[in-house]
């Protein structure tokens, strides 16, 4: 294992992106976005790059040195993070190139690090614009958003781009057993994380995320028409989450902004175990294998499989919607009535 890849030694996955990141550190770029999936650990690989980018060993040490304990803990003079909690305005922005146009106080470098870059304002944004145009020597921006389209094209074709994928559910279930995890539990946790393994250590100690899979699962089955019911059912299922949130303790601290990524990536876990049913649907008439092995054959035949295919492109579509949608009531609402039945 190479010096920079020691403080990455605790993420699961990503090992293609974390091999490049530490490449990089020698020359990096101006600007690089991190973009994948909320709970994927894109967050948690960019604060660990910053503590790269900021040591003045560039990680070539035993264990953390004061420089990147100091940045795990957001308390380093030359990491800049600009706060997020109401979105990220236009004055944030122009306290940021301010910040920018000064020399670093102890590191060769200043690191920017917009880990919630998802809410800039489009003013935010082309306040910034002109310092990742012309950028100082001595400045490297690591921004975090769910994916490209969140940020102006002006911006994003300013940055690098690193896309984080899902991480495979064998790894996941490998890695919280070696946290100690029972292999019955980390399987159960890890199917409902989907791939994220920040959702999954959140979910570790949850007595409610076995009835939150259940739950969702039983959504193709009472879907309605009717805007009503659709309507009460929404209700329902964004309640599902607070639970959750509750038990995850201290993996997701009472912060909004980090409760509002917690409740996005646990309301897209739900539309993906409503997909998995219909995806189930249509491969058990198929003869193909299915996921959801407790969920009765029975009612897997309620839909062809042409129709289950559809619904399940119409939930997933939902998910990637849910990001940008202010009223996440009325789009569960509408995509419910959509896959009624009745």
């Amino acid at each position: 294992m190479s010096d920079q890849m020691r403080l990455f030694g605790d993420v699961v996955g990503h090992q293609r992106v974390l091999e490049l990141l530490a490449r990089e550190v020698a020359a990096p770029a101006n600007a690089y976005l991190f973009v994948g999936a909320a709970g994927v650990g894109k967050a948690t690989v960019a604060r660990r790059f910053s503590a790269l980018l900021l040591c003045p060993e560039a990680g070539g040490h035993t264990g953390e040195c004061r420089s990147c304990r100091r940045v795990m803990s957001a308390a380093h003079p030359d990491l800049i993070e600009p706060d997020a909690r109401q979105g990220l305005g236009v004055d944030q922005a122009r306290s940021t190139i301010h910040q920018a146009s000064l020399s670093p106080v102890e590191a060769a470098r200043k690191v920017f690090l917009f880990d919630d870059a998802g809410t800039m304002t489009d003013q935010a944004a082309n306040a910034l614009l002109k310092t990742l145009e012309e950028p100082t020597a001595t400045s490297v921006f690591v921004l975090v958003a769910e994916f490209e389209e969140q940020l102006p094209t002006t911006v994003a074709s300013r940055c690098r781009t690193i896309h984080f994928g899902r991480v495979g559910e064998p790894m996941l279930v490998s890695a919280l057993v070696e946290r100690g995890v029972e292999e019955a539990q980390a399987r159960v946790v890890a199917g409902l994380a989907g791939g994220r393994p920040g959702l999954a250590f959140s979910l570790l100690h949850s007595d409610a995320a076995s009835a939150f899979r259940q739950q969702w699962l039983a959504v193709p089955s009472r879907a309605s028409s009717r805007p009503g019911e659709s309507f009460r059912l929404a209700a329902e299922m964004l309640a599902t989450v607070e639970p959750l949130l509750e038990d995850a303790g201290e993996e997701l601290p009472k912060d909004e902004r980090m409760r509002r990524r917690g409740r996005l990536a646990l309301l897209s876990a739900g539309l993906e175990l409503v997909a998995s049913w219909y995806l189930d649907a249509a491969a058990v008439q198929l003869g193909g294998p299915i996921r959801n092995k407790d969920v009765p054959l029975a009612m897997l035949t309620s839909v062809t499989p042409g129709d289950a295919v559809t619904r399940a492109e119409r939930t997933l579509d939902a998910a990637v919607d849910l990001e940008a949608n202010l009223r996440p009531q009325l789009l569960l609402a509408d995509l419910f009535a959509d896959l009624a039945l009745d």
